[in-house]
């Protein structure tokens, strides 16, 4: 790393958004890990930041405190399980506000943040079921993929202003969101982490995490023939 990069990192007091802001502090970075309880951040380096990004006004008081940030990794995410026929309605609601409006929404607040500072990087942290949607994980799914659609067109749309916007597509990792897969199907977040931050940092669009996910990707263009 040539510059110190001052970076945020939502849901960063557990399994993938600790081990970016870890990796990122390993980096020689300044972060702020965002939380919704800022006590459960306990990384040594990192400034804990009160942020639930369903509330709006959470958001905006963290924007306020993390105006130095050049780098914004949209981490934080739910799974309920829901499907979407039988699933809760709010659930399905919560997976959408989560992952879709609330990212959406911290990321309105921090791109005049980032274009003030000259410039600089958004990760969109998505899934391989951005892609694959299997029913049991419906509402799941419906989010991620409507993440993907945002995090293309903002990607256009924010190229003109010096910021760099990629996604990370990953299937299962070792986290609590994934306790109930077999350890051997499931990716190491450290090691996501780390390609993701190389990646996003070499203005790579996708990074695609596992095996799993790039044979996921490269079948879409022969799903409908």
């Amino acid at each position: 790393m040539t510059e110190q990069i001052t970076a945020l990192v939502t849901g960063a007091n557990r399994g993938l958004g600790r081990q970016f802001a870890t990796e990122l502090v390993a980096r020689g970075a300044k972060v702020y890990a965002g939380a919704r309880r800022p006590e459960t951040v306990d990384l040594p380096g990192a400034i804990p930041v009160q942020l639930d990004i369903t509330d709006p006004e959470s958001v905006r008081r963290a924007a306020s405190i993390a105006n130095d940030v050049k780098v914004l990794v949209n981490n934080a995410g739910v799974y309920t399980g829901a499907d979407l026929l039988t699933g809760s309605i709010e659930d399905i609601r919560l997976e959408m506000e989560t992952h879709y409006f609330g990212t959406l929404n911290t990321t309105r607040e921090f791109v005049p943040i980032i274009e003030k500072n000259g410039g600089g990087s958004i990760l969109n942290v998505l899934s391989v079921l951005s892609w694959y949607h299997a029913p049991a994980v419906g509402a799941y799914a419906a989010a991620k993929a409507a993440g993907w659609a945002m995090t293309d067109a903002l990607r256009t749309e924010l190229a003109p202003k010096g910021i760099h916007v990629a996604s990370l597509h990953v299937g299962y990792m070792d986290t609590d969101m994934a306790s109930f897969v077999p350890a051997d199907q499931k990716t190491d977040p450290a090691v996501v982490a780390k390609m993701a931050l190389d990646g996003l940092l070499a203005g790579q669009s996708e990074i695609l995490a596992d095996d799993l996910t790039r044979q996921v990707k490269a079948g879409l263009s022969t799903a409908n023939s």
